[in-house]
């Protein structure tokens, strides 16, 4: 498949719509080693991914809906569930985590744009295989601090949820791309 193609084919899929299928641990590989491979200010490579599967994926989601409960301003269970059923469906989590560079050589900004860069670099090589995700960044990523070992300057942007797709893709048309530019000359 060409590149603009993949690019175009590449979608945010909830995790509700994944089929249940394991994901094998090569393929995992497959994924992190694109990600390995995103550009990098310094050579930092801020990007640190965390694997969940099996019983440490439910723990993840038991950790999650219990620290929304002891959280939330206005408690819901439909959200309390809803943290749970979207762990329970997908066969892989992956934690998107960011190690700043303790030196500060570079901006902060740029350590968490080479961190979205590996994930790109992940999504759209998840894409050319098949596979589907979806990446949320909710606020409960700033408790993660009491679930994961985290290293000095290291912290959590969010997680990314892997799976094969039950169904059709969801459609995406974007804005045309003359919205977005201002040529100047």
């Amino acid at each position: 498949m060409k590149l603009e193609d993949i690019i175009r084919q590449r979608r945010s899929v909830s995790p509700l719509m994944f089929a249940n299928r394991e994901i094998s641990k090569d393929i995992i590989l497959k994924l992190l080693e694109s990600a390995n491979w995103a550009p990098t200010h310094r050579k930092t490579e801020p990007w640190r991914f965390k694997i969940l599967t099996g019983e440490s994926k439910t723990n993840l989601g038991n950790f999650l809906a219990e620290k929304y409960k002891e959280t939330a301003a206005k408690f819901s269970n439909f959200k309390f569930n809803s943290i749970k059923n979207k762990v329970d469906k997908s066969p892989v989590i992956i934690a998107i985590c960011m190690q700043r560079d303790l030196n500060e050589s570079v901006p902060e900004w740029e350590e968490i744009a080479a961190t979205a860069m590996a994930v790109q670099n992940l999504w759209l090589t998840a894409t050319n295989l098949g596979l589907n995700g979806y990446w949320s960044s909710p606020s409960l990523i700033n408790y993660m601090d009491g679930y994961f070992n985290f290293s000095e300057g290291e912290r959590c942007l969010g997680f990314f949820y892997l799976g094969y797709m039950e169904g059709p893709k969801p459609e995406r048309t974007p804005n045309p791309i003359e919205e977005k530019v201002e040529w100047l000359e």
